[in-house]
């Protein structure tokens, strides 16, 4: 299940999540000035498990430009508006691999609502690949695995527009969204 974080309770939930998976994992904090859209990832029960965050594609500003090569994309900078950053994707350690599906599905439906044609992101090598051999999307590497901030990172582009017409082409199917969390941490 999905919940977009509107209220105070949620923010702290989301903070407490991706705060303490990145700690886990080593990672240096980074705080988004600009996002379209954050989510939480819930358990059946509602509990808050995981993360996503959604910000604007800031060229000049993005730190994906730093580990990508822009030049073979000239439409990512000409055409910004449609093009969004996924960051902050985490799920608490006792919860990973059992809900990629709902942080694929949240990347969807910002999609669907914002008008976006494509996701820049840095994953890790590993969920990279597990993104590919589940979802098959339309994924373009635009550099090598690189060391930033704390781990391994692949910079790649997602086409999404297909993705966003037809979820169910791609193995995703699109889950409930909530309007209040319920469960604590």
């Amino acid at each position: 299940m999905l919940k977009r974080v509107t209220t105070e309770q949620d923010l702290a939930y989301y903070n407490f999540i991706w705060m303490t998976a990145w700690r886990e994992k080593g990672y240096d904090f980074e705080f988004s000035p600009s996002v379209l859209e954050r989510w939480l990832v819930l358990t059946p029960e509602g509990q808050p498990v995981g993360t996503a965050e959604f910000k604007p594609f800031l060229p000049g500003v993005s730190a994906f430009e730093t580990v990508a090569d822009m030049s073979r994309m000239p439409e990512l900078v000409s055409d910004r508006r449609k093009v969004a950053e996924i960051d902050k994707y985490a799920v608490l350690p006792e919860h990973r691999g059992k809900y990629v599906d709902d942080l694929v599905a949240a990347a969807v439906l910002v999609a669907r609502e914002h008008g976006i044609r494509w996701f820049v992101t840095l994953l890790e090598p590993l969920f990279c690949r597990a993104i590919k051999i589940l979802y098959h999307p339309p994924m373009t590497q635009l550099g090598p695995k690189t060391f930033y901030k704390g781990d391994d990172v692949i910079p790649v582009v997602m086409d999404v527009r297909d993705v966003v017409a037809h979820p169910e082409k791609y193995n995703i199917k699109l889950p409930p969204v909530l309007t209040a969390v319920g469960g604590a941490c």
